[in-house]
């Protein structure tokens, strides 16, 4: 009889309540794959839509798999497989389908481009809470919108994984972070993290944001915002842009229509992590700055809450969904 592992599967769209726990079979890995013990997984709001079948691509149903991010061991290898051995400590994340190859599971076997060498120091939540995060980051600030040492940037909903990375990223180059977020109780926590100025939105329109922007940087603007919703908010807060200034939406969490501004000249520019992450060079500039990033201290992934056991993942997501933590959440295998 094959192996089974424990692997969380959906075989219809919804939310939380659809997620299972169930026994697969777990094959041997093929030729250039690797086989993962894991020890965390890290949640992104990515795997909330894909599990709502309203991310960009649809689940595969019935039996998607799910999830991009986890850390582990590898256990075995298979054949023309030279990076990597038994007993390095990995992490998951780029080039990952997830119907097919979701890591929200006790045992994975993924392709050698999918794991990433984890250092020693870095524990599994850690690893579990940073490739995504800082990777996307790195790609959407600096590679697409050339964020430079002095410049401004907007990072609004700041108190999300890919915010606070984005903040860290920043003040890293000598950036000047300027975080939004919904409620003041998450403003000293931002201000840690090293955020300049953090505008508590709450009920405020986003023209008042804007005005605040353009207050906070001597009337000129923002060189560059960074930004995951979207929605009628877009246009107010690009209007804070400074003269040839750049937006970079790497989101939608509100799929409103968005109206674009008239103050130009000004790019937008859409990122999505995977464009630059499935090729090798790009993953070895992001892999490179990002282990720089851990091994000096300098980037500090925030976790929110850490959920203990595979099958504690409805109540993850749920909490992912109530917005109420700062950072990634996390479910220790």
């Amino acid at each position: 009889m094959s192996p089974t592992t424990r692997t969380v599967l959906f075989h219809e769209t919804g939310g939380p309540d659809v997620l299972t726990v169930e026994d697969v079979p777990l094959p041997d890995p093929g030729p250039g794959q690797v086989a993962v013990r894991v020890e965390a997984l890290g949640l992104n709001r990515a795997e909330a839509l894909f599990r709502a079948g309203t991310y960009y691509y649809r689940p595969t149903l019935p039996a998607s798999r799910l999830g991009y991010e986890a850390a582990g061991v590898v256990e075995s290898v298979g054949e023309g497989v030279t990076g990597l051995a038994v007993g390095d400590p990995v992490m998951t994340g780029p080039g990952i389908e997830m119907s097919a190859r979701g890591v929200y599971a006790e045992r994975v076997v993924l392709p050698e481009t999918s794991v990433l060498r984890r250092a020693a120091s870095v524990d599994a939540v850690t690893g579990a809470a940073a490739w995504l995060t800082y990777t996307t980051a790195y790609g959407g600030l600096l590679e697409t919108a050339g964020l430079r040492p002095g410049d401004h940037v907007l990072i609004t909903g700041a108190s999300s994984g890919v915010g606070t990375a984005a903040i860290q990223v920043a003040r890293r180059i000598g950036a000047i972070p300027l975080a939004t977020t919904r409620t003041e109780a998450k403003r000293k926590r931002l201000l840690e993290l090293g955020a300049a100025e953090v505008i508590v939105t709450g009920e405020s329109t986003a023209e008042a944001v804007a005005a605040e922007v353009k207050g906070l940087t001597g009337g000129r603007g923002a060189e560059v915002m960074f930004d995951a919703i979207g929605g009628p908010g877009f246009r107010p807060l690009a209007e804070a842009l400074a003269p040839g200034g750049s937006v970079v939406v790497y989101g939608w969490l509100d799929r409103s229509p968005a109206e674009i501004p008239w103050n130009w000249p000004f790019t937008i520019h859409t990122y999505a992590n995977q464009v630059l992450t499935s090729t090798p060079e790009g993953r070895r500039r992001s892999a490179a700055f990002l282990d720089a990033g851990l091994a000096d201290g300098g980037f500090r992934p925030v976790v929110g809450e850490v959920l203990e056991g595979l099958d504690r993942i409805r109540d993850a997501h749920r909490l992912m969904e109530s917005n109420t933590h700062t950072g990634k959440i996390v479910v220790r295998i």
